[in-house]
C-alpha cells in the first residue's frame, strides 16, 4: 500500500516512515499541510496519516479538501485533541503505541481498496497480508517486503497485467527511481524465489501478470 505521512514534528514523521516501510509499505513523509496537498495532487495513497496542528495548511482542511474532491484516500488523524474533524475516517490520540498505529493503517487501507478475501491465493499460491505470509504449495517462501508486496499487487488481480509504472508507485516510495529497473530486478528475485513452473508472465510493452 502507499501511505503519506504528514507530522512537522521532524523526529516523529521519519520514525513514522521507517517503521512502515519495515512493514512492507511504500511511504512518503512531508513536514507541513502545504506539502502534503502538492503530493496529494501528485500522487494516489491509501492512507494519509495526518497531524491536526500543521503549519502551512491545517490538518482540518485538508481534510475538507479531500472530501470535496471525493478522494477514495483513508484519513487517519493523529491529535492530542478531544475533537476532531468529522470527514476524518479514523484517529489516534498522542501518544500511541506503533502497533495500533499499523493496525489502524491497515483496515483503513482495506476499506480505500476493493473488497479483497481475507487470503488471496492463485494456482498453489496463497497469501496472507494480515500475517504477512506466502507460501507455494505449502512451502513458505521467505521474501522481501518489496518482493511480498509485488507478489500481493499481482495476486490481488490475478489474470489481468499490471504495468511496471503502476508497480512502482504502489511499491516504491519517492525515493525510488523512475527510471530505475528496481520493479524488473525485484520481479526477477520474485520469480526465482517461487520456482518452477514459472507462474509470473512478461507481457511485451504491457507489464506483468500472474496465473495459474
Amino acid at each position: 500500500m502507499r501511505v503519506l505521512v504528514v507530522e512537522d514534528f521532524e523526529v516523529l514523521a521519519r520514525s513514522i516512515g521507517t517503521g512502515l516501510r519495515r512493514e512492507g509499505m511504500a511511504v512518503d513523509v512531508v513536514l507541513d499541510g502545504t506539502a502534503a496537498l502538492d503530493r496529494l495532487a501528485a500522487t494516489r495513497y491509501d492512507v494519509v496519516i495526518l497531524d491536526r496542528d500543521l503549519p502551512g495548511v491545517h490538518g482540518d482542511e485538508i481534510c475538507r479538501r479531500l472530501a470535496h474532491g471525493r478522494c477514495e484516500t483513508r484519513v487517519l488523524m493523529l491529535t492530542a485533541s478531544g475533537t476532531i474533524e468529522d470527514r476524518v475516517d479514523d484517529y489516534l490520540p498522542k501518544p500511541f503505541a506503533f502497533a495500533e498505529l499499523v493496525a489502524r493503517v491497515r483496515a483503513l487501507a482495506r476499506r480505500a481498496a476493493p473488497p479483497l478475501p481475507p487470503t488471496l491465493a492463485c494456482g498453489d499460491i496463497t497469501l496472507d497480508p494480515a500475517r504477512r505470509n506466502a507460501s507455494r504449495a505449502g512451502r513458505r517462501l521467505d521474501l522481501s517486503p518489496r518482493e511480498f508486496a509485488l507478489l500481493e499487487c499481482l495476486l490481488a488481480v490475478p489474470g489481468l497485467v499490471i504495468s511496471a509504472e503502476e508497480l512502482l508507485e504502489r511499491v516504491w516510495d519517492e525515493a525510488a527511481d523512475p527510471f530505475s529497473s528496481a520493479v524488473k530486478h525485484t520481479m526477477h528475485r520474485l520469480r526465482a524465489k517461487l520456482g518452477d513452473p514459472p507462474v509470473i508472465e512478461t507481457v511485451r510493452e504491457a507489464g506483468y501478470r500472474l496465473g495459474p
